[in-house]
């Protein structure tokens, strides 16, 4: 999308599971893109159809593992014996 804070949805012609989104599509907000995703559902409570939305930022990066934890300089244990 070229306009900032609008998207578009189209019908998810790939749907083969329950999970997968009824609608999929892209969006900018704020200047950052995103992915759309939506599904339809309908209220427990008053039966009206509704769709879910979710939105992820399409230059997302997999979480970094952490860095492996430094050894205590005070530990007694820690010795330079490479066994």
């Amino acid at each position: 999308m070229d306009k900032d804070n609008s998207g578009a949805l189209f019908k998810n012609k790939d749907k083969d599971a329950e999970q997968k989104p009824d609608y999929k599509g892209s969006a900018t907000v704020g200047g950052q893109a995103y992915w759309l995703s939506a599904w339809i559902n309908i209220a427990k409570g008053s039966g009206e159809k509704y769709m879910k939305l979710s939105l992820k930022p399409k230059d997302a990066q997999p979480a970094a593992a952490p860095p492996p934890a430094k050894a205590d300089a005070d530990d007694p244990f820690e010795d330079s014996i490479p066994f």
